[in-house]
């Protein structure tokens, strides 16, 4: 008992400690966070899914959007618990390697973040790729704008510029703007007439098989959220505002997205929006005629622009703290001289973004597979989290917790069966689960077996075996 009350007078003081010697400025405040956790969900594959799904299983899809809303509420309160009871500007490995060992921290932030780059951002560039072709066809050659784009916001985060980066609240909130005056606009007839001969309830079958089966789908309309997190030192009264940030977020987005996807149902076929690469531009073509393309191109290259900005500037800043604790290449440490910035970082989550683009290119129809990929990872590192909160409420029961996840342990294992249950349903269709498991298995398994072979050999330390939660609680 005497230990936990140390630990929890060490974790204020080192609190203290590091926004001193930091100098960190309690600046964000709840309207910030929440472009943040709304505006790095935001993004082209989420329109292409959701309008997929929705046209799979019609009306029913509300039921898989409510059970990835529950599920994401349950990473929410995880990660919220984590982030202040642990809080530093670090990533998922900071609570997992003080949690359950190296190994689950390096393969956390590997398979929720480097090979979700790997995956979503090949397919968020292939798509903005797609759909400027599709409306301006031939203005381009075939991959200019996707990796034109890659290269662009490369170079940026290289220079140290993040111009874009501090307009990323402006362009989550233009982005949800945007999905909603599309929803409306459809769902209140505004711009043209519904077309006759859509039946919203002829394919009504909400519990049917392949309706709940499709929350893997689902799910990923809500994935990263927990962004917020990271900037726990610079949020004004973060025990109010990191976790009603992610809350709030999640729930417009539910309701953004219930909007668009019955608004699209009002005026295409689901057969249609089913078996469409690109939905989204059937959808505004459907509604606004031409006019709405034009509309839809400056969409998706803004929420190309702001999902592959913020990832470049983030996830290397993850490596370089990997690398900082020995998780990682030492090589991800390397600073420029004048912006400090982690160039080889930068250049290494930039060609893990570009290669599939040059592999999967040829096929439209590989963006929903990269997704779903994507999303099986993601969905790894969600269940880890889930694991930390119920190993640290075990290991330190007592030690100081300004936010406590409500029904605990509830929302831990209710997450963690959920989030299984949709990875193994993550196929939408039985002939594409060897392509998206084969995917994510291959990836996967190369990351584990390196996982293991440095932390055995390199780091010389135990796979399980936690730090001391000293570690992470001391100023850096």
């Amino acid at each position: 008992m005497s230990d936990n009350s140390t630990l929890a007078s060490n974790a204020d003081l080192a609190g203290s400690q590091s926004s001193q010697v930091k100098g960190f400025n309690r600046v964000l405040g709840l309207g910030s966070l929440l472009a943040v956790a709304v505006g790095l969900v935001v993004s082209q594959g989420v329109m292409v899914l959701m309008l997929q799904g929705a046209g799979i299983a019609g009306l029913g899809f509300i039921i898989p959007l409510a059970i990835g809303y529950v599920l994401a509420l349950t990473y929410v309160y995880s990660f919220s618990e984590l982030s202040l009871m642990i809080p530093r500007a670090g990533s998922l490995s900071s609570y997992t390697e003080v949690a359950i060992g190296h190994f689950p921290a390096i393969l956390a932030v590997f398979s929720g973040y480097v090979v979700v780059a790997m995956f979503a951002l090949s397919a968020e560039l292939l798509l903005v790729d797609f759909i400027i072709d599709k409306i301006y066809p031939g203005a381009f050659p075939k991959y200019t704008v996707g990796f034109g784009l890659l290269a662009l916001f490369t170079g940026l985060n290289l220079m140290g510029i993040d111009v874009f980066a501090k307009l990323q609240s402006a362009l989550a909130f233009i982005m949800v703007v945007v999905l909603l005056i599309l929803g409306l606009s459809a769902v209140g007839g505004v711009a043209n007439p519904h077309p006759e001969g859509i039946d919203l309830t002829s394919t009504w079958n909400p519990l049917g098989a392949e309706v709940i089966t499709l929350v893997a789908l689902a799910i990923w309309g809500y994935v990263g959220a927990e962004f917020v997190c990271p900037l726990v030192e610079e949020s004004k009264n973060p025990e109010r505002n990191i976790p009603r940030a992610m809350i709030v977020g999640v729930t417009v987005i539910f309701v953004t997205i219930a909007i668009y996807c019955l608004g699209a149902l009002l005026y295409i076929p689901a057969d249609d929006l089913a078996g469409s690469a690109l939905p989204h531009y059937d959808f505004a073509k459907a509604v606004f005629g031409d006019v709405g393309l034009t509309f839809l191109a400056v969409a998706a290259v803004t929420a190309t622009c702001s999902t592959v900005n913020t990832s470049l500037a983030a996830i290397p800043r993850m490596l370089y703290g990997m690398a900082q604790n020995g998780q990682a290449f030492p090589q991800f440490k390397q600073l420029t001289k004048t912006t400090k910035t982690p160039w080889v970082a930068v250049l290494f989550v930039a060609a893990v973004t570009g290669a599939p683009m040059l592999i999967m290119g040829d096929n439209p129809d590989a963006i929903g597979l990269l997704l779903i990929s994507a999303a099986i990872a993601w969905l790894l590192a969600y269940i880890i989290t889930h694991i930390n909160v119920i190993a640290l409420r075990k290991r330190y029961p007592d030690i100081k917790r300004p936010y406590k996840t409500p029904f605990y342990p509830l929302p831990q294992i209710v997450g963690i069966a959920g989030m299984i249950y949709a990875v193994y349903y993550a196929s939408p269709a039985p002939e594409l689960s060897d392509q998206i498991f084969g995917a994510a298995g291959v990836v996967l398994g190369i990351v584990s077996v390196i996982g293991v072979f440095w932390v055995k050999f390199v780091m010389k330390k135990n796979l399980f075996t936690p730090e001391p939660i000293e570690k992470a609680l001391e100023a850096e």
